[in-house]
């Protein structure tokens, strides 16, 4: 596995523990089908959240979160639905649709939580 691949897997590990930490029930991860993939997806009081995360070792070309641009978003969204759809909670329930922004700084990772940062 290509250390690019590793440095993603290792944030979306981090992600998963600060949502957790915040009282989120993480459903599933990398959910991938023709198209895309969601990192996160994880509950909290009802709520299904689809989750992106960035991770960036630094913030010369921009914050992490600036590169959930609008085509990614549909991407997220599409297969959101196909999460949804296959889980037979399509309608059932409320969605929101998050983003966890990580950046090395000063020698650490900061990690931002974006609730509802976007909608399809």
């Amino acid at each position: 596995m290509d250390t690019r691949r590793q440095f993603g897997i290792a944030g979306e590990e981090k992600a998963s523990g600060f949502l957790r930490n915040k009282g989120y029930c993480i459903l599933d991860r990398n959910y991938r089908r023709r198209g895309g993939e969601v990192d996160i997806v994880c509950e909290k009081k009802g709520t299904v959240v689809f989750v992106e995360v960035k991770r960036r070792k630094t913030d010369l070309f921009g914050e992490p979160f600036e590169a959930v641009d609008e085509r990614k978003r549909r991407r997220i969204a599409r297969n959101a639905k196909r999460w949804l759809y296959e889980k037979k909670l399509l309608g059932k329930c409320d969605v929101r649709f998050d983003v966890v922004s990580i950046i090395q700084r000063n020698g650490r990772e900061e990690i931002a939580h974006i609730e509802d940062a976007f909608r399809p």
